[in-house]
């Protein structure tokens, strides 16, 4: 400030209106990916109000003639929505706490802890990220049906309680956490257990929330493997309900984009809560490693 206060008149308003282009062009550039986002978004609502025959339109048309508040109605009690929601509710959470806790010891133990391999071991856990979650159908399939684990809660909740990417992410943001902590505690006397319970985890708030909601909104939308494991309406979720709305015959895209937006509408008033420590999580994790 104090250099840019010494220049010359002419200097100085040169430098503001280079500034203030800069600005401009920042808050278009934002502005823009922001519409480019939401738009989706809002033309997921719009036809959600429409009437059948608004949605076959050959032109765009973003707002109904008289928004149709019925198809909400007509969409939920279409399908057994409220059995959806408790089964997405149940698995998404469960599966949630179980892969907070387990990724929390792992990153936990290759944070602060040596022992023979780590890293290597840290590396090959890394290397499974690459293998596409399509080429393990098969095998996990195979598996589910020799445990007998077919349309049961097991087959939806166990193999997804441990997750490479949430212990790569709390490892990261343990890192972050000056050594000197853990050394002072263990001369104070407290285990390496209750480190974790009455340090680490109460300074990586962060980070947990950063996972949970991961998990929470991946096992939220999960699609494939839901409709591959269950063979009855009871134990389905969501995004398997909604293919109601597709048949053989054609989609009811009104009555899709209603169930829709009330199937979405729990993740984004959970982000809407979360957010700041979501970002927090996320721009923290890559400080040291």
């Amino acid at each position: 400030m104090a250099r840019t206060g010494m220049l010359p008149e002419n200097q100085m308003w040169q430098y503001r209106v280079r500034k203030l282009i800069k600005r401009f062009l920042l808050y278009a550039v934002l502005i823009g990916g922001a519409l480019v986002m939401i738009t989706p978004f809002v033309w997921m609502i719009t036809s959600s109000l429409k009437a059948p025959h608004e949605i076959s339109l050959k032109y765009i048309k973003w707002l109904p003639e008289a928004p149709q508040w019925r198809n909400y109605k007509v969409a939920w009690d279409a399908a057994p929505f409220a059995m959806y929601f408790k089964n997405s509710f149940f698995i998404a959470f469960v599966v949630m706490i179980i892969e907070v806790v387990f990724s929390s010891l792992a990153a936990y133990a290759f944070a602060k802890m040596n022992f023979f391999g780590k890293n290597v071991l840290f590396v090959l856990f890394l290397g499974t990220m690459m293998i596409p979650g399509e080429v393990m159908l098969i095998p996990n399939y195979i598996t589910m049906v020799n445990f007998g684990w077919i349309d049961t809660y097991y087959a939806l909740i166990i193999p997804w309680t441990v997750s490479v990417f949430s212990i790569f992410l709390l490892r990261q943001f343990f890192m972050s956490i000056p050594h000197e902590l853990f050394e002072a505690a263990i001369l104070d006397g407290c285990g390496k257990f209750k480190y974790l319970i009455m340090v680490m985890l109460p300074l990586s708030k962060p980070a947990l929330v950063t996972v949970m909601l991961f998990k929470f909104i991946g096992s939220w939308n999960s699609f494939l493997w839901v409709l591959i494991m269950t063979n009855t309406p009871t134990m389905r979720t969501i995004p398997v309900g909604l293919t109601y709305f597709v048949s053989d015959v054609g989609t009811q895209y009104n009555y899709l984009m209603a169930a829709s937006t009330f199937a979405m509408a729990p993740i984004l008033i959970l982000f809407l809560l979360l957010q700041k420590q979501f970002i927090q999580g996320v721009a923290r994790t890559g400080l040291k490693g």
